[in-house]
């Protein structure tokens, strides 16, 4: 059996290898090609191209990167009509897999959309295009299962990969030790998470970076960590870092950003989903948005939510501060990262409601995406749709 999937960023790569070593389990001859990272590629993806050639984020930032964009699903079109697969699997990055979908399914192959576009936050009316696309959409948040429930859209809720591999508590100094970070057990340390995606690091990296000197310079028994995505980031990021305060105490740590937050007693990062990572480590936080101003302007007239961490979406009001665009600032997000440094109280009862939020989510996901997928293919194989 030949399964294609896609996924669009480093994210989705951790989501695909869980659910291509799921779907292993009920179908050991099978093969797996289409797009991925690390994580897929190891569990035995073919990867037609690198992963970093889709991971493009903000509206008016894609347009430069077009034609690559189109170029590669023309690949992928070829590849998969002369080789057709029992199943695409589309894992978040709705730009460019919604459309490939499409094309695929009237083709009369069934496909499926891992992760779902955020048509609860914003343009709703994009579910249309969806429904035309996908014979499946699984959802991570049980609030996406609902509102595709109301328009009609096959859906299965399956919960969070990530709640199932996060353990519930874990000891900050014990993973200081695991990176063998030089910081003394009883320091305080911030993690600085401005992303994965160099677009996101040229526009956070010196927000984020001019914060913790800020932050140095009122508190100097602070220290910082900062993970770094690839080593090309590591250099970026050096730099930067260098730029600014060479003396800040930084530990620039290659990949392992989750460990990085682990490390932490708080956390300063950008929004998407290592603030849902950060929720399930129980850490607190401090959420930064920014884009392009274009993007920006056009988002906020397209909005139909009023927050966007996952943690506040997740609990519907406000658990963490967040701070979008004009009101990223030094002053602003230092403050709020202050806050939850100086008032125990509040970190112990953000604990509690992060731990209700984990219980929510934790449904061993991949195991029950591989099921949902199971069940489509045996619904096509019995009724196929073409």
């Amino acid at each position: 059996m030949h399964i294609a999937l896609v996924a669009g960023e480093l994210s989705g790569d951790l989501l695909g290898a869980g659910l291509i070593a799921a779907l292993k389990e009920r179908y050991p001859q099978a093969r797996f090609s289409g797009i991925g990272g690390p994580g897929m590629i190891e569990q035995g993806l073919r990867s037609l191209v690198p992963l970093e050639r889709l991971a493009v984020m903000g509206l008016v930032e894609v347009l430069r990167h077009l034609p690559e964009l189109f170029g590669i699903r023309r690949q992928l079109r070829q590849e998969l009509l002369a080789d057709p697969p029992a199943v695409f699997i589309g894992i978040d990055a709705p730009d460019f897999n919604l459309g490939l979908e499409r094309w695929l399914r009237i083709r009369g192959i069934p496909t499926v959309h891992y992760v779902s576009p955020s048509v609860w936050a914003w343009r709703p009316w994009r579910v249309r295009g969806i429904a035309r696309s996908v014979n499946l959409m699984l959802t991570l948040l049980p609030f996406e299962a609902a509102f595709y429930q109301r328009h009609g859209v096959p859906v299965c809720y399956v919960g969070h990969p990530l709640a199932d591999d996060i353990p519930r508590h874990d000891d900050p100094v014990r993973v200081r030790r695991l990176l063998s970070l030089d910081v003394p057990p009883e320091a305080r340390v911030v993690a600085l998470l401005p992303g994965s995606r160099r677009s996101e690091i040229d526009r956070l990296g010196p927000l984020l970076l001019d914060t913790a000197v800020w932050l140095w310079s009122r508190r100097p028994e602070l220290c910082f960590l900062m993970p770094a995505a690839t080593p090309r980031l590591f250099t970026v990021l050096r730099s930067m870092w260098i730029e600014r305060a060479a003396a800040l105490p930084l530990t620039l740590v290659q990949g392992r950003s989750r460990e990085t937050m682990a490390a932490a007693d708080v956390v300063l990062l950008a929004s998407g989903t290592a603030t849902l990572e950060a929720m399930l480590l129980k850490r607190p936080m401090v959420v930064v948005y920014r884009v392009a101003p274009v993007t920006a302007w056009i988002a906020r007239r397209l909005l139909t939510i009023s927050y966007f961490a996952l943690p506040n979406l997740l609990a519907g009001r406000v658990l963490v501060p967040e701070f979008i665009q004009d009101a990223a600032t030094v002053e602003n997000l230092g403050s709020a990262i202050l806050n939850w440094l100086d008032d125990m109280t509040a970190c112990a009862g953000l604990v509690e409601e992060f731990d209700a939020l984990h219980d929510q989510l934790c449904c061993d996901a991949s195991h029950r995406a591989a099921a949902a997928i199971t069940q489509l293919l045996e619904s096509e194989m019995k009724h196929p749709s073409v």
